[in-house]
């Protein structure tokens, strides 16, 4: 049991969690409720429901990695490549348009995540035996 990948998949289903039980209420709700037409409704929806699932794949892939060395390293890459791509859409975003990293502060959950996906993917590998078939 790896359990720098242990710690970022429970991390990541705890995210996934406030993306949804919290997020849900004070973004997703109000976004619909602007009345938008129909089809940016859809989207929206879309989007979110989407974002949902990604996090939660990427949750199951991280506990998969931590209890499965032998495709540690590419399910942990693919998740540490999504969540820093998604930590620096929130700086950029956050600087870009509100002036500030806290007001999209998710950006730290996802560099938390990636740090340890990364600690944990380098310390479950090991150099391959020339006898291992």
């Amino acid at each position: 049991m790896n359990r720098w990948l242990l710690a970022a998949g429970v991390l990541s289903l705890v995210t996934t969690g406030i993306h949804l039980f919290a997020g849900g209420p004070e973004v997703h709700v109000p976004l619909l409720a602007s009345s938008p037409s129909p089809l940016l409704q859809t989207y929206v929806s879309l989007l979110w429901h989407a974002t949902s699932a990604i996090l939660l794949i990427n949750s199951l892939a991280l506990l998969f990695a931590a209890v499965n060395g032998r495709y540690r390293a590419p399910l942990a890459g693919a998740v540490i490549a999504q969540y820093l791509a998604y930590a620096a859409l929130f700086i950029g975003y956050g600087f870009a348009y509100l002036g500030s990293l806290w007001n999209t502060p998710q950006w730290v959950a996802f560099a938390v995540m990636a740090a340890f996906a990364a600690i944990g993917a380098r310390s479950g590998t090991r150099p391959a035996s020339p006898m291992a078939a």
